[in-house]
C-alpha cells in the first residue's frame, strides 16, 4: 500500500492551483458584476486539460484517470469553488454519461466540445417535488412523435441549464413503469425551440455560474439522440451520480481545507491580550479538530478516484466519502466562523462564501441522510451497496 502521491500529480495539482490564481480569480469579479456567464474562462480551463482527464486522447482527452479528476476538483474549488460546478458539468455528470452509456456516433458529436469548453453542458434529473427520490416523482415526459420525442416538464436546480448547449435530461417514457419508465436523453437547448431557463437566486453563490429552473414545452430531441435504451435511464441517472461523488467530494475537501487556511491565516494574525489568537489552547484545538478531519475526508476522496482507476465498483466507498466530506466541510466552516467571530460575517473574508458552498454541495449528488440511509443499509447487510455493477468505459469495464 503506497499513500505516494504520483508526481505527475502534484505537478498536475500544482498546475491547476497556479491557472485558478492567474486566470480565474483576477478576472472573475467582472463577471459576477454583469452577472454574465464567463465562457471565455471555461474555454481557457478546457484548453488546459482540466476536463478531459477521464477521457480518451480520440475524444481530445488525457486518459489521465479519476484520481487527476478528484485533485483537479479540489484544487478548483479550494481556490475558486463557484467552478467547482464546472468539473461536474464539463466533466463528469454530462459528458463521461455521454460517453459511458452513448453511442460511438454520440461520443463523437458531443464529447470533444464539452471537455475542451467550447460548448456548455448541464445534467437534468432534480424537480420542484422530487426531494430524495427525483426519479420516483418524476412528471417530466417524453412521448414519441415519429422521429422525435416531445419533452413536456420542468426541471429544477439544473446547473448551467441558463447557457447549457448540451445536455443529459431525464423524462419518463412510460409514467405507470415508476423507475423502469425512466429514459435518458441528450438534448441541445440552443438547437430547438420550446425551452426556458429562469435563473434561481441563491446568496452567497455566484451571478455568473448559476442554477436554474427548466421549463420544456413539446422541446424536441431527435430519436438518434436518445440515451441507452427506453427505460435505461435511471441505471444510466444513478450511474452518473456516482461519478457526481466523486467530484463533490472532492469539491467538499477543497472547501474544507479553503477554510482551514483561512482559519490558520486568521488566528496567527489577529492580537487579542496582547497575543495572536493561535496562541490560545481552545483555537489550537479546533484548528487541530479540523486539520485532522481534511485529512482523512481527502484520504477518502482519492480512494473513490482509485477505485475507479481500478476499473471497480465504487459506490460504498462513494456514500462514505461524500457523507465524511460533508461532515469534514461543516466542521471546518464552523471552526472559521469561531476563529474570525464577527470577522466571519465581513465579505472580505472568504469565510462567507466558503460556508455558501458548502451548503449547496450538502445536497448535491445525495444529501447527507441520503448517504446515511445507504452507508447503513450496507452496513447490516439489509443492502448491499455493491448490488449494481457500476459501468466505466474509460477502464473498459461495459
Amino acid at each position: 500500500m503506497d499513500f505516494t502521491v504520483p508526481e505527475e500529480l502534484t505537478a498536475l495539482g500544482e498546475s491547476v492551483a497556479r491557472f485558478c490564481e492567474t486566470e480565474i480569480i483576477p478576472a472573475m469579479p467582472e463577471y459576477e458584476k454583469k452577472a454574465e456567464f464567463c465562457y471565455p474562462l471555461i474555454a481557457k480551463m478546457g484548453d488546459a486539460g482540466f476536463f478531459g482527464a477521464s477521457f480518451p486522447e480520440e475524444l481530445g482527452g488525457s486518459a489521465a484517470g479519476f484520481q487527476a479528476v478528484s485533485i483537479i476538483a479540489e484544487e478548483i474549488s479550494r481556490l475558486a469553488p463557484e467552478f467547482g460546478y464546472a468539473m461536474n458539468m464539463q466533466a463528469m455528470t454530462c459528458p463521461y454519461t455521454i460517453y459511458n452509456w452513448g453511442t460511438e456516433d454520440q461520443a463523437r458529436r458531443f464529447v470533444p466540445d464539452l471537455i475542451a469548453g467550447r460548448k456548455i453542458g448541464m445534467f437534468a434529473l432534480s424537480e420542484a417535488g422530487g426531494g430524495s427520490d427525483p426519479a420516483g416523482a418524476m412528471k417530466t415526459t417524453a412521448r414519441r412523435d415519429g422521429d422525435v420525442y416531445r419533452l413536456n416538464g420542468s426541471k429544477m436546480w439544473i446547473t448551467f441549464s441558463h447557457a447549457a448547449d448540451t445536455g443529459v435530461l431525464l423524462a419518463k417514457t412510460d409514467p405507470s413503469a415508476g423507475h423502469k419508465g425512466i429514459t435518458a436523453f441528450i438534448v441541445q437547448p440552443k438547437a430547438f425551440e420550446g425551452y426556458t431557463a429562469h435563473p434561481i437566486e441563491m446568496g452567497g453563490l455566484s451571478k455568473s455560474l448559476r442554477s436554474c429552473t427548466v421549463f420544456l414545452d413539446d422541446f424536441p430531441v431527435p430519436v438518434e439522440d436518445r440515451l441507452g435504451e427506453e427505460g435505461q435511464g435511471f441505471r444510466i441517472a444513478m450511474n452518473a451520480l456516482e461519478y457526481g461523488r466523486l467530484t463533490v467530494s472532492a469539491r467538499l475537501v477543497g472547501l474544507a481545507q479553503a477554510a482551514l487556511d483561512a482559519s490558520v491565516a486568521f488566528a496567527n494574525d489577529r492580537v487579542v491580550g496582547g497575543r495572536p489568537i493561535a496562541q490560545y489552547q481552545m483555537i489550537q484545538q479546533r484548528i487541530a479538530d479540523a486539520t485532522v478531519a481534511v485529512d482523512a475526508a481527502r484520504l477518502m476522496a482519492r480512494r473513490i478516484g482509485w477505485t475507479m482507476d481500478r476499473g471497480e465498483t465504487s459506490t460504498r466507498i462513494a456514500a462514505r466519502s461524500k457523507y465524511f466530506a460533508t461532515q469534514t466541510a461543516r466542521l471546518a466552516a464552523d471552526v472559521a466562523r469561531e476563529v474570525f467571530g464577527g470577522y466571519a460575517l465581513a465579505d472580505e473574508y472568504p469565510v462567507r462564501k466558503i460556508s455558501a458552498y458548502i451548503d449547496m454541495l450538502t445536497v448535491g449528488e445525495g444529501s447527507e441522510n441520503v448517504q446515511r440511509v445507504l452507508i447503513a443499509e450496507d452496513a447490516l447487510g439489509i443492502k448491499d451497496a455493491q448490488r449494481h455493477s457500476m459501468r466505466n468505459k474509460l477502464m473498459g469495464r461495459v
